[in-house]
């Protein structure tokens, strides 16, 4: 056995396999709100992809490895197998031991092609999630752009509303003013007769009624003030509607998105017992 010049030793010791680490925050529920740094998290996120797929595919060296390492065992022992002198209990001790390899490499080819699987179905779960999370900011982006048209216009209404009040007291002045003008000349016009000493009797029905006038002209203003406040009033009731609509729906897809996610955490954790099963195998 000394002058074939290999140590059995050596060939029964077991390949280590490198433990494969998993990033904790991948087990973390994502957070949707808008965040200044989503770029950021974005890349975060690549990265912590690329790092799987390394992981991944050294994996698929060591079963390389280990099939290479099968052959030159297999090698090795038919070449004990032809050598009269060679001891008859080592070759059912390699026989056990290619055995054996052989159970780790059907399993290993196995959980191999069960990590591709649950690869591809996290990778394509992560995809869906990156597009709701764009079609959740594109809403959010244009409810903002409709609140900001809806300010806007409420902007507007408050202006034109000040400058129909500033145009009601400008009339009420004009009207004070034309009122006070006429009852200077009509004292100015009684003082007149009076010098003279007619006596004339004035018909009061004929006086101007400038209070009325005032009166109507302040009633109209406001009968269209008021029509103009309800309108708004409606027109601001349906737009909150239909804000309110849009949030119920936003808050819809932000459960299912939710929703997703968890299982996205089931699955990642279940990935990690099955790469934990087969380091210790």
């Amino acid at each position: 056995g000394a002058g074939l010049g290999y140590r059995v030793g050596g060939v029964s010791r077991p390949c280590i396999i490198t433990p494969i680490t998993i990033n904790e925050q991948l087990l973390q529920p994502l957070r949707l709100e808008l965040d200044p740094n989503v770029q950021m998290v974005k890349q975060q996120e690549k990265e912590q992809i690329k790092t799987l797929n390394n992981k991944f595919a050294s994996f698929i060296d060591k079963v390389r490895f280990l099939e290479q390492r099968n052959k030159v065992l297999e090698t090795k022992w038919s070449f004990l197998r032809g050598q009269n002198h060679c001891k008859n209990t080592i070759v059912p001790m390699l026989e056990a031991y290619i055995g054996n390899l052989k159970k780790q490499l059907e399993a290993l080819g196995c959980n191999r092609a069960q990590l591709e699987t649950n690869l591809k179905a996290v990778q394509q779960v992560l995809e869906t999630n990156k597009k709701m999370y764009k079609d959740e900011c594109s809403q959010r982006t244009r409810t903002e752009s409709e609140f900001i048209a809806l300010k806007k216009d409420t902007d507007c209404f408050f202006l034109n509303k000040a400058e129909r009040e500033a145009k009601v007291e400008s009339l009420k002045e004009e009207a004070e003013f034309l009122r006070t003008f006429y009852e200077e000349e009509i004292h100015r016009l009684r003082a007149q007769i009076s010098d003279t000493s007619v006596v004339v009797q004035m018909d009061n029905s004929r006086d101007l009624d400038l209070d009325g006038i005032i009166a109507d002209v302040k009633a109209q203003y406001e009968d269209i003030a008021r029509r103009s406040r309800a309108e708004v009033q409606a027109w601001y009731e349906s737009k909150f509607e239909e804000l309110r609509v849009t949030a119920g729906r936003n808050a819809d897809s932000l459960r299912e998105t939710k929703t997703k996610i968890a299982e996205l955490a089931r699955v990642v954790q279940r990935l990690n017992g099955e790469v934990r099963s087969a380091k210790d195998q």
